[in-house]
């Protein structure tokens, strides 16, 4: 298959980063990288869905890994894998005997060993310079599920209508579930079991860098983990800090220990983002250096420095997060600075990710959430246009129509889009330029 093959399909059947942003997966394909890496490194507590998978299917995922390493013509494919994930690495040797230029690459259980420039670096050894893409080092990322849906895509003609999902924490069933795109939260929950607190709250994706949502939020193709949790949680009260009051805070506690900058994963790299002097300069309102605001944009949003380092529980992270916004809002370039040397004591920096879910209040939540890999019916879905960074999709089908399962009723926009598919068999009930409602 040629790339061009390759990105039609993906495209056309939606295929995106299953996390994160939800970059659309064909504008990753490129013949300059020499190598392509598969996370499955799943740094946050708690979820699951990546180890489960890759075990499960463990031939189609690696047999599609080494397909897109022949057509984009790079030198050998790799695997980054947390080392604990014994029976996922199992599954793995038995399978890449088949498969000579794909390899496994084991790292620490340490956060954030998920984020693609950590795990480019721990794998391959090449640093992504500040405001880069791992093409720029010659390097093409995909997660598990990902490169799941790129198989099913492929070789079976399925596109993404449906979401993997770990619903853990104040649950009497932990489960890992496959839901319909556009499934409500509140529903998906039911569907896993009991909730066992009183007044839940939903976080939507990993506790560090996920969000909170609702019992209406709907399944997207880039939640990983409904984690829910009592609303008197630390956890969810820290998510409800307002900004003003944390910038007091930080002028009359913030002790310049720089804790947070030493534990900062991207400035072991290198990279020019070091929090303790955002949070002087922002409690000192002074502005007389700008180079500390603009290098807030090489801030990766991990979380470390706020939920983990600050022995006062400030929140540099939050404090950052608002300067990248308002360095984007203003139009402002943070330039392209060359990185300094990777930090000689990177090694003793890391966090580890059991004593991190201890910190966060989380570790009696760590328990199995077993994948069961039949689609979920449901009776009525409300499908977002957008899920992925890149124009909304644009809708082809009006209401009342009938659709099925796997039926295209977004066409991708121009320029970075993909399209969006049916989930479930039914009437189009509702339709605007966010979302199509269908009910079965």
């Amino acid at each position: 298959m040629d790339i061009s093959s390759l990105q039609k399909i993906a495209r056309e059947n939606g295929v995106v980063g299953a996390g994160g942003a939800g970059f659309p997966s064909y504008a990753k394909m490129t013949e300059k990288a020499d190598a392509v890496l598969l996370n499955c490194v799943e740094c946050e507590p708690l979820l699951k869905l990546h180890r489960q998978l890759l075990a499960m299917h463990a031939a189609e995922i690696v047999g599609m890994l080494d397909e897109v390493r022949k057509t984009l013509k790079a030198d050998e494919a790799v695997i980054g894998i947390k080392s604990e994930y014994t029976e996922t690495i199992e599954a793995l040797e038995e399978v890449i005997k088949d498969h000579p230029s794909v390899r496994i690459s084991k790292v620490r259980a340490a956060y954030p060993m998920g984020d693609e420039v950590i795990l480019i670096y721990e794998a391959l050894g090449r640093v992504v310079p500040p405001g880069g893409l791992p093409a720029e080092v010659g390097v093409v990322v995909y997660n598990v599920e990902t490169m799941y849906n790129l198989y099913r895509a492929v070789h079976l003609g399925i596109p993404v209508t449906d979401k993997l999902v770990s619903i853990v924490g104040e649950t009497d069933h932990p489960v890992t579930l496959r839901l319909p795109i556009g499934v409500k939260t509140g529903e998906a929950v039911r569907i896993a079991g009991s909730i066992t607190c009183n007044d839940p709250a939903y976080l939507m994706g990993g506790p560090m860098m996920g969000r909170m949502g609702t019992y209406e939020t709907p399944i997207i193709k880039t939640t990983n983990a409904v984690i829910i949790l009592s609303r008197q949680h630390e956890l969810i009260m820290k998510m409800k800090k307002n900004l003003d009051v944390e910038i007091k805070r930080a002028s009359s506690a913030c002790c310049q220990c720089r804790t947070c900058t030493d534990l900062c994963s991207r400035h072991a790299l290198g990279h020019p983002i070091e929090p303790h002097r955002i949070m002087r300069a922002a409690a000192d309102r002074n502005t007389s250096d700008p180079s500390v605001f603009i290098n807030s944009a090489f801030c990766s949003g991990c979380g470390i420095c706020e939920k983990y380092a600050c022995p006062q529980g400030l929140s540099p992270r939050a404090m950052i997060q608002e300067f990248k916004i308002g360095l984007k809002k203003e139009g402002i370039n943070a330039g392209r600075p060359e990185p300094a040397p990777v930090a000689s004591d990177r090694e003793y920096r890391k966090v580890p990710v059991h004593r991190l879910a201890s910190r966060l209040g989380l570790a009696p939540y760590d328990v199995p959430a077993p994948l069961e890999d039949e689609p979920v019916s449901v009776s009525s879905v409300k499908i977002p246009l957008s899920q992925h960074i890149g124009a909304p999709a644009r809708a082809i089908v009006k209401k009342g129509d009938t659709v099925k399962r796997g039926q295209m009723i977004g066409e991708a926009a121009e320029g970075l889009s993909v399209a969006v598919h049916a989930s479930i068999d039914g009437t189009v009930t509702e339709i605007s330029d966010r979302y199509i409602e269908i009910t079965s």
